[in-house]
């Protein structure tokens, strides 16, 4: 995944650098990043990331603005996720049809009916795994209010790590976005895996109390978590 990713990463920086100075470039931002949350082929972390490096090199575009745009877009595009999830369902989505998507599907439904809120969060920071998610929380009626306050908070923390690695990229790197890129995708998705990892650990340890007081409800569960077949998040 990584390497089409960086493919992409290299086909559109120099005209996204092109643009970065003119004002379109905030909607071509817009697009980018809300699009990202539910169609899955140019992940918006090479867009915020080389737009970051370019307003640390050049001061164009605005900094500030691409974090909010960033934001606000990535929030878009997750609502539209859980919308195409609630009204079509994710076996009508053709990329989450296939046996890879089916499995990424199935693991999501579990782990929202676990972890809910924490596993959105986590789910954010990974290219097509957080489409996934969100379309599933549609479809399984996951609650809006509280899926639109988590998701805000994920975009808003989202867009500020992709504009850092920007940023540290320019400083450490030289100014070359497609490492930038390269790094911070890479860091993105090992965020979402160890984020996934520490809550799936709170998560059993609060089964494990709750179920030593007295509840024997979580039995099945437990298997399904104990069969060790589950698929990481990082492999959506």
């Amino acid at each position: 995944m990584l390497e089409l990713v960086t493919d992409v990463a290299a086909s559109a920086e120099s005209w996204i650098l092109g643009f970065a100075a003119s004002p379109w470039i905030y909607l071509v931002l817009f697009a980018f990043t809300a699009i990202d949350g539910f169609f899955p082929p140019v992940p918006s972390e090479s867009v915020v990331i080389t737009l970051a490096v370019a307003a640390y090199a050049t001061g164009s575009p605005n900094m500030w603005l691409v974090l909010l745009i960033a934001a606000v877009a990535a929030w878009t595009g997750d609502q539209i996720a859980y919308l195409i999830g609630r009204w079509v369902g994710t076996d009508r989505v053709p990329f989450l049809r296939s046996a890879r998507g089916r499995k990424a599907v199935a693991w999501a439904r579990q782990a929202l009916e676990r972890r809910g809120a924490s596993f959105i969060l986590a789910a954010r920071y990974v290219p097509i795994g957080r489409i996934a998610v969100n379309m599933t929380a549609g479809a399984l009626g996951y609650k809006r209010e509280r899926f639109v306050f988590v998701t805000a908070a994920a975009a808003v923390l989202w867009a500020g790590y992709s504009v850092l690695i920007g940023f540290a990229a320019a400083t450490w790197l030289g100014h070359s976005t497609l490492a930038a890129m390269a790094v911070g995708i890479a860091f993105g998705v090992l965020a979402g895996f160890v984020l996934d990892r520490v809550m799936a650990q709170i998560a059993a340890r609060r089964e494990a109390r709750a179920e030593g007081q007295g509840g024997t409800g979580t039995a099945g569960t437990d298997d399904a978590a104990a069969s060790g077949q589950r698929p990481e998040l990082a492999e959506l």
